[in-house]
């Protein structure tokens, strides 16, 4: 094997910023979708994340080294491959530049202090109560519950119904996906997997 030899001037030291080092993985709860090289789409969850790397809950996995493509809410697109299968899921590396995990950091740094810093999206958004306030809940096993929406914002709803998720949980209200948020006496709160329209909220109810 060649070793390529890098020279510095002399008494300099070389400096190393290994990825792993520079990059803190935080825990976000995030919803998304993701495709392998089949080309089919399934629903997932972040667990954590860092601007190198993410570990996704699945209700599938892939093989080590296969390429996937993801699309989480409130971060966007991203690419790289499966770097170790997990329990209830997998890990992926992420291929990015410099200037897109610059970005990543700075929107992870937002999702994980979001709300003690106060700042969920829907304290910004003004709820109402809509016209015809019963739907269903889809749980991620695939059981329905009907419900009574309390009131509804662009960004969520608090729902009344017999059953309460565990918080974190990803469920689908009508056809929006969205996430238990909180509980409170007589059911949970919800925040949608992303900003919706009134128009859609109107038509996925």
């Amino acid at each position: 094997m060649t070793l390529i030899k890098e020279h510095l001037p002399l008494g300099a030291k070389k400096k190393f910023k290994p990825e792993r080092r520079r990059f803190q993985r935080v825990n976000v709860s995030v919803l998304g979708r993701f495709m392998l090289p089949n080309r089919n789409e399934y629903p997932c969850q972040v667990a954590n994340m860092s601007p190198g790397g993410v570990a996704l809950m699945t209700p599938v996995t892939g093989q080590v080294g296969e390429r996937v493509i993801a699309y989480l809410d409130h971060i966007g697109r991203v690419e790289g491959e499966i770097a170790r299968i997990i329990d209830g899921g997998f890990a992926m590396t992420v291929n990015a530049t410099a200037r897109k995990r610059d970005k990543l950091a700075n929107q992870l740094t937002w999702l994980a202090n979001r709300h003690e810093l106060n700042l969920p999206e829907d304290r910004r958004h003004e709820r109402i109560t809509p016209k015809n306030p019963y739907t269903q809940v889809t749980l991620p096993d695939g059981r329905e519950y009907r419900c009574r929406i309390v009131d509804v914002s662009l960004s969520g709803a608090a729902v009344t119904m017999d059953v309460r998720p565990e918080i974190g949980s990803p469920v689908t209200l009508g056809r929006m996906r969205a996430k238990v948020v909180r509980h409170f006496e007589e059911g949970v709160a919800l925040e949608f997997g992303s900003l919706q329209s009134a128009e859609m909220i109107t038509n996925n109810l």
